[in-house]
């Protein structure tokens, strides 16, 4: 390979995959390519009709062909070593985590300084296969972190109850927010009727909750209520529960299905709703999809645990409730519902100065470019 980059981002799902880590992983990367860096992201070719290299906005996306699929991974044999040479005519690598490759892909980088993006501990849903999954990854995961000068996560109330916390405390941690958009306003298009709409946007994916959502929103008396559920059906990885949701609501004609949405979509779904829900069962390091109602104005009420409970104790706009408890999460989103224009500007406002997408963005690069630095002067 002749070619050199000054970042090579390497994580197994890229655009037009949808996820949190995905859209972290493609803001960064279409950022340092608008700031003049010539940027190359490695990624498995998880569509078999995506082309095995294009330029994307600016990105220069590397894919390797995938041979198989386990759970929400995927096999691809020639991932390590395409990865590895792309890192090696890089001047840095980030590596996202929780990855299978990621402790090979950090070896293979031989002497380029690595920044790990530690996003979450890795969860499937239980079995025998299940922890034997996890435990490799796990180890994969370790090996990288050792191999890192820096570390960024989401928030320190997430990345200390990691069970990577103790060996990515030996390393520069980096607190960096993901970066949040603020959508321009939309209409209420996907609204039916005065009565308080409840949404739900992101991947429809077991470690959601949305089971409990859809059991909460079914103790709701009133008729007019509706529960907009928008987002990724099919091609979760994984798998989705959609089919399970749909059967669960069958009968509940207020609950809608609204599939997946363009993002040019995404205003008019916040201005639909009176409430969102992020009712999560497994650890988020933070909640894009949460923190972007806010933004929009719209109160957020979500599982209290570690990473995706910092947005509403930041901001104050919204409520906190244990995971997995429908009467409670029925009860809050019934109270947020009920607040009024003054209290959602305020959440709105407070969001928009927390959540800043081009600190974010400034901050990243930062880091990156303060890794490259120090292995050229060693």
């Amino acid at each position: 390979m002749n070619e050199r980059f000054d970042a090579c981002i390497v994580l197994n799902y890229y655009a037009p995959y949808t996820s949190g880590l995905t859209r972290v992983a493609r803001d960064v990367a279409e950022s340092l390519a608008e700031r003049g860096r010539r940027v190359a992201v490695v990624a498995s070719r998880h569509d078999p009709a995506l082309p095995r290299r294009e330029k994307l906005d600016g990105v220069h996306v590397f894919r390797s062909r995938v041979a198989a699929r386990i759970g929400r991974g995927v096999i691809s044999p020639e991932f390590i070593g395409l990865a590895g040479r792309v890192a090696r005519h890089s001047a840095v690598v980030n590596l996202h985590l929780p990855m299978l490759e990621a402790g090979p892909v950090a070896r293979a980088a031989g002497g380029t300084p690595i920044v790990c993006h530690h996003h979450d501990d890795v969860w499937l849903p239980g079995g025998l296969l299940a922890a034997a999954q996890i435990a490799v990854v796990e180890r994969s995961v370790a090996a990288a972190v050792r191999r890192s000068t820096g570390v960024v996560v989401s928030n320190l109330d997430h990345a200390q109850g990691s069970r990577h916390w103790p060996s990515m405390q030996r390393r520069d941690v980096h607190e960096i927010p993901p970066p949040c958009r603020l959508r321009e306003a939309g209409r209420p298009s996907f609204r039916d009727g005065a009565g308080p709409h409840i949404g739900f946007l992101g991947r429809m994916a077991p470690e959601k909750g949305l089971h409990h959502l859809v059991a909460a929103f079914g103790h709701w008396p009133d008729p007019d209520a509706r529960l907009l559920l928008a987002g990724e059906e099919s091609g979760v990885a994984g798998g989705g529960v959609a089919a399970e949701l749909r059967r669960l609501a069958a009968g509940d004609d207020r609950i809608r299905f609204l599939g997946r949405l363009d993002e040019s979509e995404f205003g008019d779904f916040h201005a639909s709703i009176d409430a969102f829900a992020l009712p999560s069962v497994a650890e988020e390091s933070f909640g894009i999809t949460q923190t972007e109602a806010m933004m929009a104005g719209v109160p957020v009420v979500a599982s209290d645990l570690p990473g995706m409970r910092i947005p509403v104790r930041t901001t104050g706009f919204g409520e906190l409730v244990p995971a997995a408890e429908p009467s409670a999460l029925a009860a809050a989103l019934q109270r947020v519902c009920r607040w009024d224009a003054e209290r959602r500007a305020e959440g709105a406002a407070a969001a928009r100065a927390s959540y800043s997408m081009e600190s974010t963005l400034d901050r990243y690069a930062e880091v990156l470019d303060r890794a490259a630095d120090r292995a050229v002067h060693r």
